[in-house]
């Protein structure tokens, strides 16, 4: 088991805009109303930088800006996870356009929009950082992936991480094969101790049992959205932060196995 403290959220989703706005949803205090998720252009970036971005990249680098300054800590200094079903699909599927027609020519832009790590490339030049960074892909699992690999570099390394989950809908005919409910993001600060800005304790551990299911939600709305969208698997998680409760979650993690967290606040 491994433990970390989380020190700041970073939330953006249909009907949820901000961490701050969404609290109060995910915690059940007020009714959840779906809403084209807002993206917005990355300020943090220099202009030509900002243009270059497709939108699943905005979304990343949005809510970690704001998870960033939920925790008050230096991003510059800090290492960060960054983990997708699948990347830029936009862009994904413009390729794969080019490369069906006769003219056959990708623009260097769109090529390295492709890669997976393209979010953590442009995070890096937003927040001036030399830090190391992981990008991975986990399918549904994602999410947990993300969380366990964030857990296990600050278990090692004993120093703070972030970890930022995104997924965007793929565009047809790939959203047919793939279909994804909505763009959704997030991001957790996550720390080796309690600080002055951590306010609840999570420890991870990966378990294994064959009548266990993956923690759900109440409100049938948020329901769908985490079972729509891998990167919105972390919702149960998120209303137990937005409750300030004392929880046990379970995540769908790849084997057949779980990750399991127990999260509890710390002030």
């Amino acid at each position: 088991m491994i433990r970390v403290y989380v020190e700041g959220v970073g939330l953006a989703g249909p009907g949820l805009t901000g961490w701050q706005n969404g609290r109060p949803v995910l915690a059940g205090l007020e009714p959840y109303v779906s809403a084209p998720t807002l993206v917005v252009a990355p300020t943090q970036l220099p202009a030509a930088e900002g243009r270059r971005t497709g939108r699943p990249v905005r979304l990343a680098l949005a809510v970690a800006h704001e998870a960033f300054t939920h925790a008050a800590r230096d991003a510059a200094s800090t290492a960060t996870v960054f983990t997708s079903s699948g990347g830029d699909g936009d862009n994904v599927h413009e390729i794969l356009e080019i490369l069906a027609s006769a003219r056959r020519e990708v623009s260097p832009t769109r090529f390295h929009n492709s890669v997976h790590n393209a979010a953590a490339g442009y995070w890096s030049i937003a927040a001036r950082s030399h830090e190391p960074s992981t990008s991975l892909c986990g399918y549904d699992a994602s999410f947990a992936a993300g969380l366990l690999d964030a857990a296990t570099q600050i278990a090692v390394e004993g120093k703070p991480a972030a970890l930022i989950a995104c997924d965007h809908p793929y565009p047809e005919p790939l959203h047919a094969k793939r279909p994804l409910l909505a763009a959704f993001a997030t991001a957790l600060i996550l720390a080796p101790e309690a600080g002055e800005h951590a306010f609840a304790a999570l420890d991870v551990e990966i378990t294994r049992a064959d009548s266990k299911r993956a923690t759900a939600v109440a409100d049938p709305g948020l329901e769908a959205l985490r079972t729509g969208v891998p990167a919105a698997r972390c919702i149960p998680l998120l209303a137990a932060l937005a409750r300030k409760s004392s929880e046990v979650i379970d995540l769908e993690y790849v084997g057949g196995a779980h990750l399991t967290l127990r999260v509890a606040p710390c002030r």
